[in-house]
């Protein structure tokens, strides 16, 4: 799907924010396991998957933990260092060839004052990220591994193209657990 009808389906913008936005939307690829974003770093950039998928992830205790996945059509920003400006302690990894729209933040927030359907848009966009987000930390809490698993596989139908370590990290269990969930459902 073309990038503006996506936003389209969320919330129309005009014409004259649309020319502004193809200004500053850079199209990046990267290849399996490149880093986007370094751990440390500071978040001056809004990604858009256009094909592929990627992951926040982060350290702990010398694990590689994973947070989130972005597939095509996902955002994928690490809001807390976007929107603080302070750099943070995760970073944006391509899980495998990815191809991403990459947006200046900078630029994108100086576009708000001219096109207000560009801020609505955006905080739209952002709203639901952070549902996403608080819906992913209740799952944690009050969900089994397997009800998590069941979720996510309802999420995306590219799941199997993703390694295991990831999933497994991404619903806090081992990947032994998580094969024993896979057997189980067989």
């Amino acid at each position: 799907m073309n990038l503006f009808d996506f936003f389209d389906t969320i919330y129309p913008i005009s014409p004259e924010a649309k020319k502004a936005m193809e200004q500053i939307i850079r199209e990046k690829s990267y290849a399996k396991n490149e880093i986007v974003q370094e751990i440390g770093s500071r978040c001056r950039t809004v990604y858009i998957v256009k094909s592929g998928s990627a992951t926040i992830f982060y350290y702990k205790d010398g694990n590689d933990i994973t947070e989130h996945f972005a597939f095509e059509n996902d955002i994928i920003v690490r809001a807390e260092s976007l929107f603080t400006r302070k750099p943070t302690s995760k970073g944006i990894q391509a899980i495998d060839e990815t191809l991403m729209l990459g947006i200046d933040s900078e630029s994108l927030f100086l576009l708000y004052d001219r096109h207000h359907d560009l801020e609505r848009l955006f905080r739209l966009i952002f709203e639901n990220e952070y549902v996403n987000t608080v819906k992913r930390l209740e799952s944690l809490q009050f969900k089994s591994a397997k009800e998590r698993y069941l979720e996510l596989l309802e999420s995306t139908d590219i799941i199997q193209k993703i390694p295991l370590k990831y999933i497994a990290s991404y619903l806090g269990i081992t990947q032994v657990s998580l094969s024993r969930i896979r057997s189980g459902l067989g």
